[in-house]
């Protein structure tokens, strides 16, 4: 006699012939699927047993779809409802074609977004606020930085979340958005507010000469910039991570890219136009200047109380402000060299170049950080999972040579370096941008600071990610704001001193200063 066995226990059954696979037909935000197998009954007669999946099993499945796949683990089946017949590939396996293909129109929209940022730079870098307060040219790497800080870190955590299926039901999304919105606008307004901070120092150290209005200044610009920032690029991230799981794109390679494509452009706007409008009213600066920093910071209550009722966001606002304050002081040590450098007319074609190069050495060290953190958390937890961070140095060979996907991305991400910048320089060119003569001496010198520049920023974060996954701290957390400002302190110095040695050695057809 047979019978129907009950749907619970048919995951225990193995089945006679092979059974298709659910990753065949699985998708983002599905719902649990159903499989058919064919068993012998005692008389031999076929029964036909429908096979449910876990929502556990089906968020493998996801995660498998939209993650870096490891080439002996992309071998294996961890599915117990089906036969060991052979299963099909995952329809999302990322080869390099793939991986490039997937990061090339973020990499580019968002280069095009820092030439936009330069352009404006090397236009309001003439403007009377810039002049007369020139410790605003201090705020732009760090204010720019932000997008490191907050947004990029936020699109990192977010992009995990997604992947892991954390944001699948309606009530885990919401919670998700409401808890680091909220977490990011108290990072925004307390590092702007020590940004400005960073400023009047760095300022001051220098010249000896302290100015009361202008430390208002700077300190009410720096915050209602950072505040108004990352509302804006927040909720983009946010529509720029759903939209990519509703089409099946991994969101670690578009994320990132797309929050620094306006990051750059709307903060330096911001920085721009808040800066000259106080300026012009700095003739009642005891009341107005007071009274926007007041503003801002008596909204922090509110923003603490929103991200503590997040667990994930809950963590972080008590544990993050390491990285995000250490990183704007590193932002704020290259602020400092692009004041010195732009503050001198030999140099100050310099300013078109700053965003363009700091932006895309972030932006790729970006990329290559959320993907190889996603690929830890999909492994277990951090500190957990001891054999996959063995290196406490890797040698250059194993982060860019070896056969691994991680190592395939970072070869993928420095072979855009070069077409990149040679695109946005020669856009630069066409809007007759800067100072400075595109000579073919000058482009040695700028691809030879971008190359190495992002050079050791990829062998930089494939040390940092798992080393601080080996420590227990969530490299989404805390490696993309210490890489994207040493990002912008290595792209500011390196384009400084390239300046100056095109400088000394004579190259006049850059005509700097002119």
């Amino acid at each position: 006699m047979s019978s129907k066995p009950e749907p619970k226990d048919t995951h225990q059954l193995n089945g006679t012939g092979p059974a298709p696979s659910p990753c065949s037909s699985d998708g983002p935000g599905r719902e649990p699927l159903a499989g058919t197998s064919e068993f012998l009954g005692p008389d031999g007669a076929g029964v036909e047993v429908v096979v449910i999946e876990s929502r556990a099993n089906a968020k493998g499945v996801r995660e498998e779809d939209a993650l870096l796949e490891n080439g002996s683990q992309s071998n294996e089946s961890d599915d117990v409802s089906t036969d060991h017949g052979p299963a099909p590939p995952s329809p999302l396996k990322e080869t390099s074609f793939s991986i490039g293909l997937q990061v090339l129109f973020p990499f580019l929209l968002a280069g095009f977004g820092t030439v936009a940022a330069g352009m404006v730079l090397d236009i309001v870098q003439h403007w009377e606020v810039f002049q007369k307060v020139t410790e605003v040219f201090i705020l732009v790497p760090a204010l720019l930085g932000l997008k490191g800080n907050l947004e990029m870190t936020l699109a990192s955590r977010l992009s995990t979340a997604a992947n892991i299926g954390h944001m699948d039901t309606p009530k885990e999304l919401w919670r998700m958005i409401t808890g680091n919105m909220a977490l990011i606008q108290v990072q925004a307004t307390v590092v702007g507010f020590l940004a400005s901070i960073a400023a009047v120092v760095f300022g001051w150290i220098p010249d000896g000469h302290f100015s009361i209005p202008h430390a208002f200044l700077l300190c009410a610009s720096s915050v209602a910039t950072a505040f108004i920032a990352s509302l804006v690029l927040g909720m983009i991230m946010i529509g720029v991570i759903i939209g990519s799981r509703k089409i099946g794109i991994n969101p670690d390679n578009v994320a990132t890219p797309i929050a620094a494509s306006l990051g750059d452009l709307i903060t330096l706007a911001l920085l721009s136009g808040i800066s000259w409008g106080l300026y012009l009213e700095r003739d009642d600066w005891q009341y107005i200047y007071p009274l926007v920093c007041a503003f801002f910071v008596a909204l922090l209550p509110v923003w603490v109380v929103l991200a503590r009722r997040s667990p994930a966001t809950r963590e972080v606002l008590y544990s993050g402000w390491e990285p995000v304050i250490i990183a704007m002081a590193i932002s704020s040590v290259g602020g400092l060299i692009l004041d010195k450098t732009v503050s001198d007319p030999n140099f100050a074609g310099m300013a078109v170049f700053t965003p363009v190069i700091n932006g895309v050495g972030g932006n790729l060290v970006a990329v290559q950080a959320s993907r190889i953190s996603t690929f830890l958390h999909m492994n277990g937890m951090p500190g957990e999972n001891s054999e996959q961070t063995p290196r406490r140095c890797p040698s250059p060979c194993t982060t860019f040579f070896s056969p691994d996907v991680n190592s395939r991305s970072a070869r993928v991400l420095f072979l855009l370096v070069v077409p990149g910048h040679l695109v946005f320089l020669y856009t630069i060119s066409c809007m007759q941008g800067g100072h400075t003569t595109l000579t073919f001496i000058f482009i040695i010198f700028y691809m030879t600071a971008a190359l190495l520049q992002v050079l050791i920023l990829l062998y930089i974060a494939d040390w940092m990610v798992h080393w601080m996954w080996g420590r227990g701290l969530d490299p989404d957390n805390f490696s993309i704001p210490y890489l994207t400002a040493l990002g912008d302190l290595l792209g500011t110095g390196l384009l400084a001193l390239s300046f100056h040695v095109l400088w000394l050695i004579g190259d006049r057809d850059t005509d700097v200063g002119d």
